[in-house]
């Protein structure tokens, strides 16, 4: 249920992957012995990580794999798949249902549904897990949304109101100066993650945006805080094709080892046939006003709050 790509007038959501897909699920071997199997499929525009785990792979004392990068929920196949439209509001909704199930562990429903509107540039996605065991259980969730090439690229700008944020590495730490901006790709340059705390609204909601080099196009993402306490910037800026991409990342916890989230208390618990419910919103810009209006939105959500840009790694957020 993951979107391959996406576009709206003259802006295209989607990343040139090394990966070329989509891949069946089939192929993408999650469980490789060095965690990282799941890259081997990876070429999406929306991604879903979890649900056991969501971040990087973890091994036990034996050098055992116990949690794969990203974890399953990305390439388990849906049990029901359903679209309507309503002919009167031209709206138009698709429903999918997958199972993250194992025989002594996890027993999860997600539900998926897509909702455009005819002749909108908004797209509404609404999720919910169901803990269908007759126990209580915990999970981890994060959105990996990728945009690469042509609206993120060199001269692009993502634009952001946070409380705080601070590089996940020394990779991140060189790269502080122009953290919000893309540059000029390098061959083999290393990756880096930014870790915020967004600023929100009375009501918790907060929206974040990738502007094009040209400034009249873009793509902005709305969403709540209370669902999603927390939020990572993914920038990789190699040649394009190699990896010229950015990830905006709303999550209920970092992606660390799921041991590293769990002692800093951002796995999320979960009822017996209890269901947690999430959502997120993107509108495309696709002219100079429109992304204009966006900036003006995301000023305000900052209002009078400092961004705080924290200089090293906090270590209660960074593994």
């Amino acid at each position: 249920m993951s979107v391959f790509k996406a576009s709206c007038d003259n802006v295209e959501l989607k990343w040139d992957s090394p990966v070329i897909g989509p891949v069946h699920p089939k192929f993408v071997p999650i469980f490789a012995p060095n965690g990282c199997g799941w890259l081997e499929g990876f070429c999406e525009w929306i991604v879903r990580c979890g649900l056991e785990s969501n971040g990087a792979p973890e091994f036990d004392e034996n050098g055992v794999l116990k949690y794969p990068l990203h974890g399953r929920l990305a390439n388990l196949p849906a049990r029901y798949v359903e679209i309507t439209y309503d002919s009167e509001s031209g709206e138009i909704s698709l429903t999918g249902e997958i199972l993250e199930t194992s025989v002594f562990g996890h027993k999860f429903l997600f539900k998926v549904t897509y909702v455009v509107q005819v002749g909108s540039s908004r797209l509404r996605v609404e999720d919910s897990v169901t803990n269908l065991l007759s126990s209580g259980d915990e999970f981890e969730l994060l959105y990996h949304i990728n945009t690469g090439y042509p609206l993120v690229s060199p001269g692009a700008r993502f634009v952001a109101p946070f409380i705080k944020m601070c590089p996940r590495d020394k990779n991140a730490v060189y790269e502080l100066p122009q953290w919000d901006l893309f540059i000029e790709p390098e061959s083999e340059r290393a990756e880096s993650c930014f870790f915020f705390d967004l600023a929100a609204d009375e009501t918790g909601k907060t929206s974040v945006a990738l502007l094009g080099s040209d400034r009249e196009s873009g793509v902005s993402l709305s969403f709540s805080k209370n669902d999603f306490p927390f939020f990572i910037l993914w920038k990789t800026q190699r040649p394009n094709g190699d990896i010229y991409v950015s990830g905006m990342e709303p999550a209920i916890n970092f992606p660390n080892t799921r041991s590293f989230e769990k002692r800093n208390g951002r796995v999320m618990s979960i009822a017996a046939n209890e269901t947690k419910n999430f959502w997120f919103e993107f509108d495309v810009l696709t002219n100079k006003q429109r992304v204009d209006e966006c900036v003006a939105q995301i000023v305000r959500l900052q209002g009078d709050q400092s961004a705080q840009i924290v200089g090293l790694p906090i270590d209660e957020w960074c593994e």
